[in-house]
């Protein structure tokens, strides 16, 4: 496996790896805003967790990891990011599938999430570039992505078919290995704050 498949502490958080037993709490923590209801998210409804969680981890034989957030200051498991699209030739990953409780939104989880998984794929992994892909439509997770210091590669027009029959355009955005030093300053300024 390219990616090690470990436990990630942070500050804030520590991602990991999901399992089944993650199931009922990732379960309260979507509850807590509703995001699902969100057209243009894929997030999982409360009722389709365990099938959600089950597909994750069934995606880790192809060297995919799927991460449980817990927010060390409650304890409590606030939502679900993962690694996926890993192509261990070319030395590339996304990350995304990315959702948190409402509590935790606008802290630093999202932060520091991101902050340990792209050191864990650009410092460990030696990847020389990591993508993260959303709905054009999506602003708030644009306005995330590029705060991260991802630069916007395109949009994939008529990308995915959705489950309302809607056609989702895509917006990708990369942070390539050299840029990686600047965007990893910039985080840690951010999670000092």
């Amino acid at each position: 496996m390219w990616i090690k498949k470990q436990v990630i502490e942070g500050q804030h958080v520590i991602l990991e790896p999901l399992c089944l037993a993650h199931t009922e709490a990732l379960s309260t923590a979507v509850n807590d805003g509703e995001h699902w209801r969100l057209w243009f998210a894929n997030v999982p409804t409360p009722d389709s967790m365990e099938q959600y969680v089950a597909e994750a981890i069934s995606q880790m034989e192809k060297g995919n990891i799927a991460y449980a957030v817990r927010h060390k200051a409650t304890n409590q498991i606030v939502g679900t990011t993962r690694y996926y699209g890993v192509d261990r030739e070319n030395k590339r990953a996304l990350i995304g599938y990315t959702w948190y409780a409402n509590s935790v939104r606008r802290t630093a989880v999202n932060t520091e999430c991101k902050y340990l998984l792209l050191k864990q794929l650009f410092e460990q992994s030696k990847a020389i570039a990591v993508e993260f892909r959303t709905h054009v439509k999506n602003d708030a997770s644009r306005a995330a992505i590029e705060r991260l210091g991802a630069k916007q590669d395109g949009i994939l027009r008529n990308h995915q078919i959705l489950k309302d029959g809607s056609i989702r355009d895509t917006a990708v955005y990369s942070i390539i290995n050299t840029e990686w030093p600047n965007a990893k300053e910039q985080l840690l300024a951010k999670l000092c704050k």
